[in-house]
């Protein structure tokens, strides 16, 4: 039903492309089993983040948020086609990014504070995806993507000791698998395939580990959540 509505919105560009022939670039493109490109993108990272039921027998912690941030990715693209309107891509991709928990803690004197535990990652991701795209309108293609993703976090901090674990920042496991769907458009220029892509992923795995403090024992589950806006070139 989604696509059937980009289908319908893209009518005019249809019927304008039919009263004003255009030259189509890279007419043999769609027609090669595979091709290679890159990828890059931003990204901006979050959690989903499910506090225990009851917080108040952590005595002063009243909630906890999350706050995204903002990253950058970068990666190859290589693309299978397996019929006239399916392709299977696989993009391994670097992805650097960081994501904060909030602990709101309630004072003696009523006044409420905010302690920020802030998480880096570096990101290689390894997705699989597939990709069902449009009848090419001259020079012009919308489709879209979904499939999974094995991720490794190259700066977790899982392994690492803490000497005091009031002051230690939240450690995730180091790696995840994602669920991932997005849509995007490819432009078909004289030398190249340019695409832009919006995709959104979400993790399957509960990537807090578990220690004994106030910032773990109040979350009984945490998982990923990451929305991307990418950028391939693929010739």
């Amino acid at each position: 039903m989604f696509l059937a509505l980009i289908l319908a919105a893209l009518l005019p560009f249809e019927l304008y492309a039919q009263r004003h022939p255009q030259i189509e670039n890279l007419p043999k493109f769609d027609r090669r089993v595979y091709h290679f490109g890159f990828i890059l993108g931003v990204n901006q990272m979050n959690f989903a983040v499910k506090p225990v039921s009851d917080l108040h027998q952590f005595d002063s912690l009243i909630g906890i948020t999350t706050k995204p941030d903002f990253g950058f990715d970068i990666g190859i693209v290589s693309s299978l086609r397996i019929a006239d309107h399916f392709n299977i891509r696989f993009i391994p991709t670097l992805s650097f990014g960081d994501r904060s928990l909030e602990y709101s803690v309630k004072l003696k004197d009523s006044i409420v504070t905010t302690q920020v535990k802030r998480v880096e990652s570096t990101f290689m991701e390894f997705p699989l995806m597939l990709k069902y795209k449009s009848r090419r309108l001259t020079n012009f293609q919308v489709y879209v993507v979904g499939g999974a993703k094995y991720v490794i976090d190259m700066a977790s901090q899982a392994d690492k000791k803490n000497k005091n674990l009031n002051e230690a920042p939240v450690k995730l496991r180091k790696s995840d698998y994602l669920g991932e769907i997005g849509t995007g458009c490819d432009f078909y220029l004289t030398y190249f395939k340019f695409g832009i892509e919006l995709k959104m992923s979400y993790g399957l795995r509960d990537l807090l580990k578990r220690e004994d403090s106030i910032y773990t024992n109040s979350v009984k589950r945490l998982n990923s959540k990451i929305f991307q806006l990418s950028f391939t070139f693929e010739g």
